[in-house]
């Protein structure tokens, strides 16, 4: 069970969440950590009124079991809080990647024993595009990085560009210009064997216990809307890694 701070949606849905309601108290954030962490337990939890009295919450039905929590973020904040609980913590560096090794250091440095996780547990996400040769996964990964440089530079979103079309675009607007540097240093782009070469070292160097894969590879024109054969041929490449 992956818990983040942040409301995961537009900015429009983003400012109604923070106008009132427990949404709108980011300090609280700790406290709804533990009450989850409490209520999916098989104890369940205790609430406490105001005007006095406890009430038992527990789930229905009845837990035998309980979800192991990780802790999301991309920030010192979700760090330290993290290690302050804990708790696994998941460093989001498919959307983010700066401030990386920070975070993981901080998360380390800080670590306060659990009795579910007595050292600390840590993952990161990785946004790949894997081909059987170079210039094709750089073709295929244009189409995300088109919509990643909309996203950052605040302009509206649209169906996710084919292949074919992301480059007849590319070659008017040149959106993806100030981003394709950032996308090509985070991300991992190229052939099956340099993509797990670097996967490889990339976890070793920072003593991850898990990568989540998030395959990003776009679609040629001519490949069928209910299928995704460049992402599931990064899958594939990627597969001997999972051996």
């Amino acid at each position: 069970l992956g818990i983040g701070r942040a409301p995961g949606s537009d900015p429009v849905i983003t400012q109604l969440l923070h106008r009132s309601g427990t949404t709108s108290d980011v300090e609280r954030f700790p406290d709804h950590i533990r009450d989850i962490l409490s209520i999916t337990s098989p104890q369940g939890a205790t609430v406490q009124f105001t005007s006095g009295g406890t009430y038992g919450v527990t789930a229905t039905p009845a837990a035998t079991s309980q979800p192991q929590v990780w802790l999301l973020g991309s920030s010192d904040y979700s760090a330290q809080l993290a290690a302050s609980m804990g708790l696994p913590y998941v460093f989001a560096n498919h959307f983010s990647g700066d401030g990386l090794e920070r975070a993981l250091s901080l998360y380390r440095e800080q670590y306060q024993p659990s009795e579910q996780h007595p050292a600390p547990v840590t993952f990161l996400t990785a946004n790949i595009v894997a081909a059987d040769t170079a210039d094709e996964a750089a073709a295929r990964a244009l189409p995300q990085i088109r919509m990643m440089a909309r996203l950052r530079s605040g302009r509206p979103l649209i169906a996710l560009e084919t292949v074919e079309q992301a480059a007849a675009a590319e070659a008017e607007d040149g959106l993806s210009a100030p981003f394709r540097a950032w996308a090509e240093s985070t991300w991992f782009i190229g052939d099956g064997d340099d993509v797990r070469r670097r996967l490889s070292d990339f976890a070793a160097r920072h003593g991850l216990d898990e990568v989540m894969i998030s395959p990003v590879a776009g679609a040629h024109d001519d490949e069928p809307m209910d299928a995704a054969p460049g992402r599931a041929r990064t899958l594939e490449l990627l597969a001997p890694l999972a051996a």
